[in-house]
């Protein structure tokens, strides 16, 4: 009887060392709570401390400056191609000359008419780096302000722009610098490293929010559209369809005046089948319709100014015009190659007479 209670005994001796062994390793493996919490969070700050001047934490620079998505921006905007066309050019140079992540800054100008923002131009700005911040140089910006302002009198400062992918502290930084100059400026972000098919521009107001019962600056991203002017049409235009090879048989001015031609041959074939419909209708050929014959009627009152003399003579003067500077471009060209040819004439003349001279002296 006293041999199986020794082996049981035993056997609970050993369940037991084993169940305590595999917790105890089991403990060991599990990382404590308590102090992965207690390590993970921040330190507190007292209003005391705040109060007595101690030196507060500052927030990490990875923080989220951007408003909830509740936030409603406040302004509309509408951006001209001739700025991104700037900036683009502006990176371009600083890429080329510096680095391959060059970091540039300009100023935005344009109009504002209450809650619209029209951006239209843009200029480049000069900084400093100041204990790694970036530092606007104020004086540059005014001297820059004073010379657009004696070519463009109408346009604002409305904002600066830089080359990034999404908003971080040290724009928070910049655009408080931005603040002195005026109240609410814009920030347009471009990253010109992005490969996707939507243009990689971004636009954003700046707005103050409480945050952890702090007033923070946060970014709220814009909706902009896209605006041109009909000279900066034409431009962009040209620049956006010039060819890299030198020997394009179609240039840009022929392109333009074919599809003008076919324009107004469409609106040449459109006149004609209304001035039959007419004719019909008065040949008692077809039933009138009122509608359309006040159409034909309207659009025949559009232009009144056909049939004065004074139009006449002001287009035949404009036409002439059109012709003598054409006229004119076809001499200056002409004038060019013949220049050319006479420099070539003169280096090959040269070159016989320079060989004239060696022969008459070894002979």
């Amino acid at each position: 009887m006293s041999q199986p209670t020794e082996e049981k005994m035993d056997i609970d001796n050993e369940s037991a060392s084993a169940t305590a062994s595999t917790s105890t390793s089991a403990s060991a493996a599990m990382p404590p709570t308590a102090s992965t919490s207690k390590a993970a969070s921040p330190p507190a700050v007292s209003d005391m401390e705040v109060a007595s001047g101690k030196p507060v934490p500052v927030q990490p620079e990875g923080r989220n400056v951007m408003a909830s998505s509740a936030t409603i921006p406040s302004v509309t905007c509408s951006l001209h191609p001739l700025v991104i066309m700037n900036i683009a050019d502006h990176w371009t140079r600083n890429r080329a000359q510096k680095s391959s992540r060059p970091l540039i800054f300009g100023a935005l100008i344009g109009k504002q008419k209450g809650r619209n923002i029209e951006v239209m131009n843009s200029f480049e700005l000069k900084y400093d780096i100041v204990n790694d911040a970036v530092v606007i140089a104020m004086d540059y910006y005014q001297v820059k302000e004073e010379q657009y302002k004696q070519v463009f009198s109408d346009l604002d400062f409305l904002g600066w722009y830089t080359t990034d992918t999404v908003p971080s502290e040290k724009h928070i930084n910049i655009h408080k610098q931005i603040c002195e100059i005026n109240e609410c400026p814009l920030m347009l972000l471009l990253d010109p490293l992005n490969r996707n098919m939507n243009l990689p521009i971004s636009l954003y107001e700046s707005v103050i929010d409480i945050v952890q019962g702090q007033a923070m600056m946060l970014f709220v991203p814009l909706v902009y559209t896209l605006a041109t002017e009909e000279a900066e049409r034409i431009g962009v235009d040209h620049v956006a369809r010039m060819s890299n090879n030198d020997t394009d048989a179609n240039s840009t001015v022929a392109e333009h005046l074919l599809a003008q031609y076919n324009a107004i041959k469409m609106l040449n074939s459109r006149v004609k089948i209304i001035l039959a419909y007419i004719k019909a209708v008065e040949n008692d050929q077809l039933k009138p319709n009122q509608e359309i014959l006040r159409m034909a009627y309207s659009l025949s009152r559009r232009l009144p100014i056909v049939q004065n003399p004074s139009f006449k003579e002001e287009f035949y003067t404009q036409s002439n015009d059109v012709g003598l500077i054409t006229y004119l471009g076809a001499l200056t060209k002409v004038a060019n190659d013949m220049n050319q040819l006479v420099n070539k004439f003169n280096v090959l003349y040269d070159r016989q007479a320079m060989g004239r001279r060696l022969r008459g002296i070894f002979f």
